[in-house]
């Protein structure tokens, strides 16, 4: 995919997309439907890296619980594979089960998570600013605070 100008992207991209659930793969084509798309759908862990090395994509979408390699372990070892020069680098979006899912997600270096059930809007948007090079972190995984309790004021 080409930028078209400075923190923006062509209406293109070619995404692969890593899931054994049919929902997901069909949510994350769902959001991704713009003329031209291309969407690879694998999935399983261990067939990433031979997609990625197949036709370098624009972005990796691993959805964490992949069955025989889970997103972790995929995502980990595309970034081996970059690092040793054997793959270009790719980045790589997380779709998480759960708020403590992020720890995973920041140990393997993912550009980005969104945390599921998956909202189109904020997939859109998450895919969208990692396409741009862009960091995107989902804002759902923090916990709820209590009015007063973040600013020092106990019992407030």
């Amino acid at each position: 995919m080409v930028p078209v100008a400075a923190g923006t992207v062509a209406a293109v991209p070619d995404v692969v997309v890593a899931s054994d659930a049919r929902w997901v793969l069909d949510d994350v084509a769902a959001v991704l439907s713009q003329p031209g798309d291309v969407v690879r759908e694998v999935s399983a862990g261990t067939d990433v890296l031979a997609a990625v090395l197949a036709r370098t994509p624009d972005l990796v979408v691993l959805d964490l619980q992949i069955g025989n390699m889970g997103a972790m372990a995929a995502c980990m070892d595309l970034r081996l594979e970059a690092g040793a020069g054997r793959a270009d680098p790719v980045p790589v979006l997380f779709l998480l089960d759960r708020r403590a899912d992020v720890f995973l997600a920041r140990r393997a270096e993912a550009d980005g998570w969104v945390i599921k059930p998956l909202d189109p809007i904020r997939l859109r948007k998450a895919i969208r600013t990692v396409l741009a090079g862009g960091r995107y972190e989902d804002e759902s995984y923090r916990p709820p605070t209590v009015a007063g309790a973040a600013a020092g004021h106990p019992g407030t």
